[in-house]
């Protein structure tokens, strides 16, 4: 499943939704990539305050990558500049 992510909210309910997806605890996923349960619940909860190295282990842990594109614009809808 692709998730589409604008706000580190979203960003948070995706890893969660994956993690959980997989039946994984938090300490059962981050143990691989040597993330302590409260680093994957920080970035399962306030992404925002997390370092992107910890973000990058977690989408290892979990077999996902992170796919950077230009966002697609619609017609009639002014750009946004949202996060």
């Amino acid at each position: 499943m692709e998730y589409t992510v604008h706000t580190t909210q979203q960003l948070a309910q995706a890893l969660r939704s994956q993690r959980n997806s997989k039946r994984l605890t938090q300490k059962v996923a981050g143990a691989p990539v040597g993330l302590l349960p409260k680093t994957v619940s920080a970035l399962e909860s306030s992404p925002q305050h997390s370092s992107v190295e910890s973000l990058f282990k977690l989408l290892s842990a979990l077999e996902l990558e992170l796919v950077l594109r230009p966002k697609s614009s619609e017609p009639d809808q002014p750009p946004s500049w949202e996060w």
